[in-house]
């Protein structure tokens, strides 16, 4: 069953320490903007759509108790979180979604502008919930009986609102009933894999086989792979797309072995703004989460490190990428920009039927 990364509850957010799984399920609360930045910066919480979710409500905290300069504080509320991580497109996405509901309602009570924003944080929320599922009916489909899939880092209920992108298809083609295998990367250098993905995988009861990062070329190899499902920090409108570090990686092997590379992901992880991956800003980590694991070191302190939490994967070395509104095909620029413009279409009617309702 889904568990809550992240929800509204007795006036504050709830959400899943990410950083205490899979020994210990632990959930923190967030009073403050402030709160929900450290919780952000430390990974606490992270996954492109759970960000989103958690930069909605952080905007909230931030206003909430604000007066006279409410829209002043709306601005710096929302330039701070933007501050706690660079790459993922979907926390950005929710903070100019926050701030053009607040713009649009300039006119009226402070205290009416205060409850829209949080009714617009609980929105965002629930839609992703069902984006999810969406994306898992379209990916399900790409999956047939006894499939052995290949997965990097984590892309499940805990890297969005409670379901999951990547692993989101997988939990829908179990619900079909498809027999498959998964194997899961392990993710260095925070384990995602390891401590996240297995956790989520195993409590489903879905057949999971945890596997070193420098394991999965011999698997597809000795054709043990049948296709692999990734999920995504921010995807450029020509189809290149940032997830975690090692995914580029993943997608050059099965180029190479001539494997299905899938992508699942929200239209809020696309930044139209962005032509091409050169423009993603990449975020660099401490050196420390090379140099430790789980507090202790497993090499020399003073030892240099580089530590970027993401790369690029090419457009060219994607098959597919899964969205709520279908699956994306190559050429990627023409139609990703043709469901953004149906999207945008859709959503402009929506927030004026909203508007409507509230006068």
């Amino acid at each position: 069953m889904p568990i809550a990364t992240i929800e509204w509850k007795k006036n504050r957010v709830r959400m899943i320490d990410q950083t205490l799984l899979p020994h210990k399920l632990k959930f923190v609360h967030c009073d403050s903007a402030r709160d929900m930045w450290s919780a952000i910066r430390s990974m606490k919480i992270r996954g492109a759509p759970a960000l989103g979710v958690a930069a909605a409500y952080g905007v909230y905290l931030g206003i909430r108790n604000s007066g006279k300069t409410f829209f002043k504080d709306l601005e710096k509320t929302a330039g701070y979180i933007a501050s706690s991580r660079p790459t993922a497109r979907n926390l950005f996405w929710a903070l100019e979604r926050m701030k053009r509901t607040a713009y649009a309602y300039k006119k009226e009570p402070l205290e009416k502008i205060k409850h829209v924003l949080l009714k617009e944080a609980n929105r965002i929320l629930a839609e992703d919930k069902d984006i999810c599922r969406k994306m898992g009916k379209f990916g399900s489909g790409l999956i047939r009986k006894n499939d052995r899939i290949l997965t990097h880092c984590n892309a499940g209920g805990l890297a969005t609102a409670d379901y999951g992108t990547a692993l989101g298809i997988i939990f829908t083609a179990h619900k079909e009933k498809k027999k498959m295998k998964v194997y899961v990367d392990e993710t260095r250098p925070v384990l995602q894999g390891a401590r996240l993905t297995t956790w989520e995988l195993l409590r489903e009861g879905i057949d999971t086989t945890l596997i070193s990062d420098n394991v999965s070329a011999s698997l597809m190899a000795k054709g043990k792979i049948d296709k692999i499902i990734v999920g995504a920090d921010r995807i450029a409108r020509n189809g290149d797309t940032a997830n975690k570090i090692g995914t580029y990686n993943v997608a050059i092997l099965a180029h190479y072995h001539k494997i299905p590379f899938y992508v699942a992901a929200p239209l809020s992880t696309i930044d139209v703004r962005t032509k091409s991956g050169k423009d993603i800003p990449i975020e660099e980590r401490s050196p420390e989460e090379v140099r430790k694991i789980r507090g202790a070191y497993i090499a020399p302190k003073k030892v240099k490190v580089y530590n970027p939490a993401f790369d690029v994967t090419p457009a060219k070395f994607i098959t597919a990428i899964i969205t709520e509104k279908g699956i994306l095909r190559k050429p990627f620029g023409g139609s990703i920009a043709a469901v953004i413009a149906s999207s945008y279409t859709v959503s402009l009617r929506a927030r004026r039927r909203r508007a409507k309702q509230s006068q």
